[in-house]
C-alpha cells in the first residue's frame, strides 16, 4: 500500500538544481533550505543518483547525518538506471541505461549510504532500459521491500506499455513524468488514464515547462500561454506559476508537482496558494493557449 505521506503532500521538493547542476549550495545552505521546507510542512524531497554528477545525494545526506531531527522528519525519493559518463564514475564509458537486478540493488545501497537513511520512502527507475527484464526488476523490488530498504517503488518516464508490462510483474505506486501546461502529452497518451486505472500517483517534473515562460519569449506557444495565465493570475491575485500549478492539480489523477527551484520564496508562494482551484473553462483556456486551437 502506498505510503500515505506521499499522497497527502501538495508538492515534492526537487533537488536536481541545488548542487553542482544549479545553485551550488554549501552544506550550510542545504541545511537552511531543508529546514525552511520542513517548517512549511514540505518534507518530501526528490533525488536521483546522477544529480550533480553523483554528488547531490551525498551533499544533501551530509545534513541528515549530522541532524537526526531532520533525518526523522524528511521523506526521500530517489531514482536509478542512468549510467552517466562523468569523472565520478570512471567505469562508465558510454551513457546508457541499466535496470538489471544487480544494478538496482547496488544503487539502492549506494543511495542509502549517501543520504544517511536506512530506508527510502520511494524508489523509482529513472528511465526505461530497452533491455530490461521485468522478472529481474520484480525480484529486485521484492528483495528490497522484504529487507525494509524501500517502502514504495515506481518508474519515471516510462511509456504506458512499458509501465503496464512492469506493473503486471510487480505493483508500482508512482509514475514520475514530465507534465505541464506546455507539455500536455500525459493528458493525451494514456499516462494519466493509466494512473487513475491503477490508483498510481503521478508526480510531475518540470511543472512549468522549463521556466522559459517566466521571461521574455519569442516562442509563440509560450507567449500565448503566458498571456492566458497572466489574465487568470490577475483575476486570482496570484502569480503565473501558481496558475500553472493549479492547472496540474485540477486533474483527478492527483498530480503532485515537483518544485525544482532552489529559491525558497517560490516554494513559499506555491505552498500559500496550494488550494487554488480553476474552473473547467479556465483550465481549457490554458489548454487552448498551448495548442493554439479549440478542442474538437
Amino acid at each position: 500500500m502506498l505510503n500515505p505521506n506521499l499522497k497527502a503532500t501538495p508538492f515534492i521538493v526537487g533537488t536536481m538544481r541545488l548542487g553542482t547542476w544549479g545553485a551550488q549550495f554549501s552544506s550550510q545552505a542545504y541545511e537552511k533550505f531543508i529546514d525552511q521546507c520542513v517548517d512549511l510542512g514540505l518534507t518530501h524531497f526528490d533525488h536521483a543518483d546522477i544529480y550533480g554528477h553523483y554528488t547531490t545525494e551525498a551533499a544533501f545526506g551530509a545534513v541528515l547525518k549530522r541532524r537526526a531531527d531532520l533525518r526523522k522528519k524528511v521523506q526521500l525519493t530517489t531514482k536509478c538506471g542512468i549510467r552517466l559518463v562523468t569523472p565520478n564514475r570512471p567505469a562508465h564509458q558510454l551513457k546508457s541505461y541499466d535496470l538489471s537486478k544487480a544494478h538496482i540493488i547496488a544503487s539502492v545501497e549506494h543511495s542509502l549510504q549517501a543520504l544517511g537513511k536506512s530506508v527510502l520512502d520511494c524508489f523509482l527507475l529513472h528511465r526505461p532500459d530497452f533491455l530490461m527484464d521485468p522478472h529481474e526488476i520484480a525480484e529486485a523490488f521484492t528483495q528490497l521491500k522484504a529487507a525494509g530498504k524501500v517502502l514504495d517503488v515506481g518508474v519515471s518516464n516510462f511509456s504506458t506499455s512499458q509501465f503496464e508490462l512492469l506493473h503486471s510483474f510487480t505493483p508500482l505506486s508512482i509514475h514520475q513524468v514530465e507534465i505541464s501546461a506546455l507539455h500536455l502529452a500525459a493528458f493525451q497518451d494514456g499516462t494519466l488514464d493509466q494512473c487513475l486505472q491503477h490508483q498510481v500517483i503521478p508526480t510531475a517534473w518540470s511543472p512549468f515547462g522549463g521556466g522559459a515562460i517566466f521571461g521574455e519569449t519569442a516562442n509563440p506557444v509560450q507567449a500565448r500561454l503566458k498571456a492566458a495565465a497572466e489574465v487568470l493570475a490577475q483575476q486570482y491575485d496570484t502569480g503565473v506559476d501558481q496558475i500553472l500549478l493549479a492547472f496540474l492539480r485540477s486533474h483527478p489523477a492527483g498530480i503532485i508537482p515537483i518544485l525544482g527551484t532552489s529559491k525558497i520564496e517560490r516554494i513559499k508562494a506555491a505552498y500559500a496558494q496550494q488550494n487554488l482551484q480553476l474552473t473547467k473553462a479556465e483550465w481549457y483556456a490554458l489548454w487552448q493557449a498551448t495548442t493554439g486551437e479549440e478542442v474538437a
